[in-house]
């Protein structure tokens, strides 16, 4: 069952102890009247979203917000969104999200994308704090009909290295998955523990990792990321079919964002065919 906005009523305190937050929120939007516009929105739980900005004229910036601060052990979250046909959409944060480190469940999240034929979605939330200890599921699942266009990210920082915090006790679930047409095209699964974290294998005690994906892309803009990564160590970038996968690592969960920043930059004009403009909260 889904409750209007202003309606939704907390759970009480030892409710909300023993089962966590179960949170849900839909949204809908839909192209009217020569701009896109937030056209349906559910939600039950602490999820919400400010009003619509629209600072690029007919594309809705929407910034999702989860009031409680922070999703600790058995904390449930569930984000879908979809973009019907010819609308634009940006996604974004007003801050860092934050997972909690727990002794007990998981802490789960699952974010559902739907990009209609000629329609844009763009989901850029600003970084993910695990912190250490945390034990966290994660899913995003993008869904692309012919003719939709997709450039998205999800940055994690581990642990909070300014208070000489690392992530020597945690477990993180991480799965991607996107389809084209209704059909599967890419899946992947990775796991992070505090052996990954530490290992020449896995993160090499980077505190920051991040994956951006734009669809679709050529070697044009393939080749546009290269030339701005270089010779820099712990960032890449291939091309498979029509979808480009940027990865990095870095120690600092905020110079890996400004890089993803940049490839955004350097992407939206041509993937997207908008100019670019920053969502002014990325300014604050």
């Amino acid at each position: 069952m889904f409750v209007d906005l202003n309606d939704a009523a907390p759970l009480s305190d030892e409710k909300k102890i023993t089962q966590g937050w179960d949170a849900h929120l839909e949204l809908g939007f839909e192209f009217q009247d020569n701009k896109t516009v937030l056209a349906h929105r559910r939600h039950q739980g602490p999820l919400t979203v400010q009003r619509p900005f629209y600072p690029e004229g007919g594309v809705c910036h929407v910034y999702l917000l989860h009031p409680p601060g922070g999703v600790v052990a058995g904390d449930s979250l569930t984000i879908t969104i979809s973009a019907a046909k010819n609308s634009a959409a940006l996604i974004t944060t007003p801050a860092a999200g934050k997972f909690y480190r727990s002794s007990g469940p998981l802490a789960q999240q699952q974010v559902t994308l739907k990009v209609a034929e000629g329609a844009i979605l763009e989901w850029l939330p600003q970084e993910t704090i695990i912190y250490e200890g945390a034990k966290v599921a994660s899913k995003l699942s993008v869904d692309l009909d012919v003719g939709a266009r997709f450039i998205g990210w999800e940055v994690l920082a581990l642990g909070r290295p300014a208070a000489n915090e690392g992530f020597t006790v945690g477990e993180i679930s991480l799965s991607w998955q996107i389809f084209q047409a209704g059909e599967i095209f890419y899946q992947e699964k990775l796991r992070l523990d505090a052996e990954a974290f530490a290992a020449r294998w896995g993160l090499n005690g980077h505190s920051a990792c991040g994956t951006l994906f734009v669809s679709p892309a050529t070697v044009v803009q393939l080749e546009k990321v290269q030339q701005l990564i270089g010779d820099t160590a712990g960032l890449g970038v291939t091309l498979i079919d029509e979808l480009l996968i940027c990865r990095a690592l870095d120690t600092r969960a905020d110079r890996l964002r400004s890089f993803f920043q940049q490839v955004w930059v350097t992407l939206r004009p041509d993937v997207l065919e908008c100019k670019v403009s920053e969502p002014r909260i990325w300014a604050t």
